[in-house]
């Protein structure tokens, strides 16, 4: 909204690498309902490109420089202000300067460890997100896109055998193996 000179005076979008090919997934919305995000793998990179498009061509915008960043975070429903993030990464795109036209910047967050996996329950929300940031003196300008995380893991096989030896010590020793088979 534009008031007075004031406000958003560029678009941002971010375009993931392989979004025409990449599963999506769905998660409910706290309110119930679902969305659709693009679906990665623990270990996976998160790579693509920010496209910054100028609502008026010929107009300035100065900054103090654009930068993206992947977050994990944990938000507890009962205490909004209050997030705890447990990844955070951060990539400059560009210095501070000025935008005259429109912009493209590739970003590329090389095998990310993802180490919980997306979860919106009663209580809690478990996210992970994109978040381009095009920082301005007065209000900066931010874009968030949510991913879902999966993780994939193999639990190790339970080992089921019981051994028990008996005997006479300095003589006589027998070992006996049960094999619980599944």
């Amino acid at each position: 909204m534009t008031f007075f000179g004031f406000g958003a005076a560029a678009d941002i979008d971010i375009i993931l690498d392989g979004s025409d090919t990449r599963k999506q997934a769905e998660i409910k919305t706290e309110d119930g309902r679902k969305e659709k995000h693009y679906l990665f793998y623990d270990g996976e990179s998160v790579t693509g490109k920010v496209n910054i498009t100028m609502k008026k061509p010929g107009v300035r915008l100065e900054h103090q420089g654009i930068k993206i960043e992947f977050i994990g975070q944990i938000e507890l429903y009962y205490d909004r202000g209050n997030h705890h993030e447990f990844t955070s990464l951060v990539k400059e795109l560009a210095r501070p300067g000025e935008l005259t036209q429109n912009a493209t910047y590739p970003f590329q967050f090389q095998q990310v460890e993802k180490s919980y996996e997306s979860y919106t329950g009663v209580n809690v929300r478990l996210r992970y997100f994109l978040r381009v940031t095009i920082v301005k003196r007065l209000s900066d300008l931010l874009k968030e896109m949510d991913i879902i995380v999966h993780t994939l893991s193999t639990y190790p096989e339970m080992n089921n055998s019981i051994k028990m030896e008996v005997g006479i010590e300095d003589c006589l020793h027998i070992e006996f193996e049960y094999n619980k088979s599944k």
